[in-house]
């Protein structure tokens, strides 16, 4: 019926019968043609491979053949292939592969998209189980991209043997495609085991713990149902343990328990708390700095990108608090890191994100954790927290849990119970139908939450300025306009003027606040604060929020159950798992008797979540799609030394465990062992093959052999996606200039996901017309595009567009300085000098957000462009740090001389506050030569034949008469020792534009000027007193003068790179050797 109404629908507005020749929908055809194409039954299908001259003769127009064919390649064309996953034995998981086969015209297909309709239909039942418009945008066309969709269907058994996926054209008449969905050999998984019963049990006083100072930490005389029937296992054994319950059960509690037994019997050991996100992590980490580390005494640190404390910091913790993609980087190398190895403990909260695409770095942790354990003989204990799960078992199997240790409680297990309220509404366009909620989510409020606090959560930051502007027209036109705001006005008045969102100012006046990543840090805080006092009754959030700050509420409203994925450029559903999450903040446990939700859906997928928000969702694996780089992370590690060895690390793996539990959703035809054996194999052998071509490994020639080259190991220890150093590898050249670095840089792999939102790609070419590189040519909603362009803007402190550029931007420079450090290793590695200067100057650019020729005097706040003539008509003329650092010692009063004028007292202080610690080094060269190396060791009488020399480090005026006599082709060792003449109180830099705090930093290069070769590079870190450096180097082959020069780069700071010649007299043989060969 769907199909017949289209069909009516396109034949009105084509004003053209369904069974006459689609062709005539193009008017460029004359009706002569048409007549002779009806005539000969020639269809679009079969002229599509005719040449034109083939169609020229069938219709006796030898001519109009070219026109024909070019109107036939017009035709909207898609080729469909589908593949399907069952997720349980009722509902399967389908991705279809769309791929356009037609030429764009634009008069002909407009100027943006192609809409079509995806039907999936069972034949025998004349049934639609799956309905979605979908837009085919023309950049798609033009580049011949295959676009992805992912949807669910139900399955029913007996199983009926195929459904049909079509794709229909919303506009065209005769522009159909179809593809079968073929369940003859489909493998359904197997039933999931029962739940946990919760026992009726005596809950269990705080007394229970044994220890005063532990009890003194809760503010509760008891512990709740779950936590009481998990007590005995988590606090007085060993045993892995997995929790699985809904949100609100009070797992953050268990974790504490399992933490407090690590403390009382292990205490030399360390505990490591994963949280998946970096805003849990900061949660835990203010209410553990208070509660654990102030009340207990136990050390607790952050380890995240954020926030990276030194070795003797971490050495040190006895809790470590940490993300997942942080924990795998330092994990890699726990050979070399003891900290790694004293881990007694591991708390992965919401582990069943394996499923989730972060999900095979939780999966690689544990897999590593339970290697590491069986290397070092010492048990590590896994405690794993998640939602009630429906495959809870094999999850338990992998992490080893036997009998005791599994808890997977049913979803209606919560401390406060969930009032459930599923809600459809019509539309096939994403705005409108969001429209049409909010004054439902009024009307809710009203019902179920008068006067109590209210969570609304939508998918973007746009939606929460939206949703609370028609919120606000219906308080307006109420009786009690300022019933959500529960504080004096007079209050308010004097909060509003510190806050910098003016969106923000209108909706708090009315008791509505905004959450989300583009608000002022010091605005969300503010927020959230009112909020949780319940001096406003309403919060607006995008749905982070569900993970990242524990705020519950008497209501939740879930306002839509899409978002706008910024990648394919269309709306997506929401993973089921940020559906309960969000749920589950409805309830507040020491207020409430129940909480209740409202699920606000698009209609045509109300069954599916009502199927799913009432019954748990089974946990599949996402590693294949990441398999490449955690292989080389292996081969790197040396876990890995032959094919075997992957096949062997692939079967500790949960992807393992579920491959044959669930076969089909793999892809796999059979669970054998001869089947899951070879497609296991050809799995390790994709792979490797991919990590081969990137020049990550290399394979011997017996084909069973890996080895791990110079890329891989900077793959690995970068954290870089294994296509990122195969760019650098094939793109990096000796005379790479800034331009082509930033390019190489915002082509990185690691800014695929860089959302481009809707209409972002106006803004970015409005923007793009303001910086000065071009780079028109990607396309202006490509991410890597947009990552250049924020680039610039960064280094030209440009006004940015909207405050989402601004999140995204910090987005990007969190990423920069590792990707810019492993160009360094690439091209050090290569011995081109000139290119890793250029590429440390980027550094110091991104962290000081500055070009590398502007002046480096702008570094200091309240400097700025029209500043500097000032400086340059001092005598004598300022024009860079160092000079003024010059003139300051000579005269500490000279800022005041040259800027009081026009700069304020106070900012002038900041200014001499700031120069004063920028680090001022003072440099010493010494070099020893080949005979001291190997004279060192054989006594005294040998020792004083050791030629260590100093070099002179100041700068001399006409002829070098300083020659330092060296053997050819000898080792030398070139000691530099760096000294900070000044005091500094903070190891980080002064970054002001820079996201995160930067430790100061510095490299000492050793490089031939004259060859453009670069002949050793070490990093220091951060120079307190004094760092000394020792870098060795051989001498050259040849006789002769030669000048080395060293350079003292810094990592934070423009202009204040240190240079030095290093004057070298290559001879032959030494006497000393010599005399050794005499003898």
């Amino acid at each position: 019926m769907a199909g017949r109404l289209l069909t009516l629908c396109k034949t009105v507005d084509r004003r053209l019968w369904a069974f006459e020749n689609p062709l005539k929908q193009f008017s460029s055809l004359s009706p002569e043609i048409l007549r002779k194409l009806e005539a000969g039954k020639l269809t679009v299908d079969r002229m599509r491979d005719m040449t034109p001259e083939e169609i020229g003769h069938m219709v006796r127009h030898v001519r109009m053949g070219t026109q024909l064919k070019y109107c036939i390649d017009q035709f909207p064309t898609l080729s469909l292939a589908a593949s399907v996953h069952p997720i349980t034995r009722t509902v399967l998981r389908v991705r279809l592969s769309i791929e356009p086969q037609f030429e764009w015209n634009d008069r002909v297909h407009g100027r943006t998209s192609e809409p079509w309709w995806i039907w999936v239909e069972d034949v025998e039942n004349d049934h639609l189980y799956h309905s979605e418009y979908f837009l085919m945008q023309k950049k798609h066309v033009l580049n011949k991209e295959a676009q992805a969709l992912v949807f669910t269907i139900p399955i029913f058994e007996p199983l009926p043997s195929q459904y049909l996926v079509h794709a229909v054209s919303d506009r065209w008449l005769g522009a159909e495609a179809v593809v079968a969905l073929s369940f003859q050999h489909l493998i359904l998984p197997e039933r999931h085991p029962p739940h946990t019963d919760l026992l009726t049990l005596q809950p269990l006083p705080i007394s229970a713990l044994n220890n005063k100072d532990i009890e003194s930490l809760y503010g509760f005389t008891h512990f709740n149902p779950v936590q009481t029937q998990v007590f005995h296992t988590l606090y007085h054994t060993d045993c892995n343990v997995l929790l699985g319950s809904p949100t609100g059960s009070g797992k953050t509690v268990a974790a504490e328990l399992a933490i407090f037994r690590i403390f009382r019997e292990y205490p030399s050991a360390k505990a490591v708390y994963i949280a998946p996100l970096k805003a849990l992590v900061r949660e835990r980490i203010e209410d553990w700095k208070t509660r654990i580390q102030e009340k207990l005494g136990k050390k607790v640190v952050e380890l995240t990108g954020d926030v990276t404390p030194d070795i003797r910091a971490i050495a040190s913790a006895d809790l470590i608090v940490t993300t997942p993609e942080k924990w795998d980087g330092v994990s890699r190398s726990w050979q070399n890191r003891s900290y790694v190895q004293a881990v007694a403990l591991l708390v992965i909260d919401e582990i069943h994100l394996l499923g989730d695409e972060r999900g095979p770095v939780l999966e690689v942790i544990v897999s590593r954790t339970n290697f590491i354990s069986s290397h070092t003989e010492k048990k590590v204990r896994v405690v794993g927290l998640s939602t009630a799960l429906a495959n809870a078992r094999d999850l338990a199997d992998w992490l080893g849990i036997k009998q005791v240790g599994l808890f997977n409680f049913r979803p209606s297990v919560r401390p406060v119970p969930l009032e459930v309220h599923i809600q459809g509404f019509p539309g096939k366009h994403y705005c409108p139908r969001m429209a049409s909620m909010n004054k439902p989510t009024f009307s809710a409020i009203r019902t179920h939450s008068p006067a109590k606090p209210v969570l609304i959560f939508v998918a973007s930051r746009r939606q929460t300025r939206v949703t609370a502007q028609d919120l606000i027209a219906y308080l307006v036109a109420s009786d009690h306009p300022k019933q959500w705001l529960h504080m004096p006005e007079t209050e308010l008045d004097g909060l509003l003027p510190a806050l910098r969102d003016n969106n923000l100012k209108l909706t708090l006046a009315f008791g509505i606040g905004l959450h989300h990543a583009g608000l002022h840090e010091r605005d969300r805080k503010m927020v959230e604060e009112l909020f949780v006092r319940q001096k406003i009754q309403i919060l607006i959030a995008t749905s982070t929020l569900a993970w990242g700050v524990n705020f519950p509420a008497h209501l939740v409203v879930i306002k839509g159950t899409e978002y706008y994925n910024g990648k394919t450029h269309r709306y997506v559903d929401f993973p089921i798992t940020d559906v309960l999450q969000m749920m589950g903040r409805a309830g507040r446990p020491q207020f409430d008797d129940k909480g209740t939700a409202m699920v606000f859906v698009h209609d045509m997928k109300k069954h599916f979540y009502k199927k799913f928000l009432y019954e748990p969702f089974p946990v599949e694996s996402s590693l294949l799609a990441v398999l490449p780089d955690h292989l080389n992370a292996e081969v790197v590690a040396g876990t890995i030394t032959s094919k075997q060895d992957c096949m062997d690390y692939i079967t500790w793996t949960y992807f393992f465990r579920r491959l044959v539990m669930n076969p089909s959703y793999y892809d796999l035809d059979g669970t054998s062992h001869d089947v899951v054996n070879h497609y296991l194999s050809g799995l390790v052998q994709t792979a490797l093959v991919e990590l081969e071509k990137c020049h990550c490994v290399e394979i011997d020639e017996d084909e069973c052999g890996v080895n791990p080259t110079t890329l891989g190991r900077i793959a690995s220890y970068y954290y870089l996606h294994h296509t990122t150093v195969k760019t650098f590898e094939d793109c990096l050249h000796r005379d790479c200039n800034l331009h082509d670095l930033l390019k190489l840089l915002a082509d990185a792999h690691e800014y695929e996901e860089l959302p481009v939102r809707h209409n972002e790609d106006d803004m970015n070419e409005s923007l793009a017309k303001d910086l000065p590189i071009d780079i028109s040519r990607q396309g202006y909603d490509n991410p890597h595009t947009k990552t250049h362009l924020l680039f610039q803007a960064h280094f030209c402190c440009a006004t940015l567009p909207v405050a989402d550029y601004l999140t995204d931007t910090k987005s990007v420079l969190d990423q920069a300085i590792r990707i810019l450090q492993a160009m360094i290793d690439v091209v050090a590695n290569e011995g081109w000098l000139a290119a890793a200067l250029r590429i440390m100057h980027l550094v110091q650019m991104v962290v000081q957000g500055r070009w590398v020729h502007d002046s480096s005097l702008l570094t200091l706040p309240n400097v700025e462009q029209h500043h500097l003539p000032y400086f340059a008509r001092h005598t004598p003329p300022i024009e860079c740090i160092p000079e003024l650092l010059a003139a300051v010692e000579t005269k500490p009063s000279v800022l005041h001389a040259i800027l009081g004028r026009v700069v304020a007292r106070q900012q002038i202080d900041q200014m001499t506050s700031v120069l004063s610690k920028l680090p001022q080094l003072a440099v010493s060269i010494q070099i020893r030569t080949a005979n001291s190396l190997a004279s060192e060791g054989q006594g005294n009488d040998a020792s004083t034949k050791s030629t260590t020399v100093a070099v002179n480090t100041s700068h001399v005026k006409g002829p070098i008469k300083d020659w330092l006599p060296v053997c050819v082709d000898s080792e030398c060792v070139l000691r530099v020792d760096l000294k900070r003449l000044n005091r500094p109180d903070k190891r980080y830099g002064y970054a002001p534009r820079f996201p995160k705090t930067k430790d100061e930093g510095w490299w000492v290069v050793v490089g031939d000027i004259e060859r453009q070769e670069l002949i050793v590079l070490k990093r220091l870190g951060f120079v307190r007193h004094q760092a000394t450096a020792n870098l060795s180097f051989y001498t050259p082959e040849t006789t002769g003068r030669k000048v080395y020069t060293l350079y003292v780069m810094s990592d934070c700071y423009l202009g204040l790179d240190q240079q030095y010649d290093i004057h070298l007299e290559v001879m032959e043989e030494c006497h000393e050797e010599k005399d050794q060969e005499d003898d």
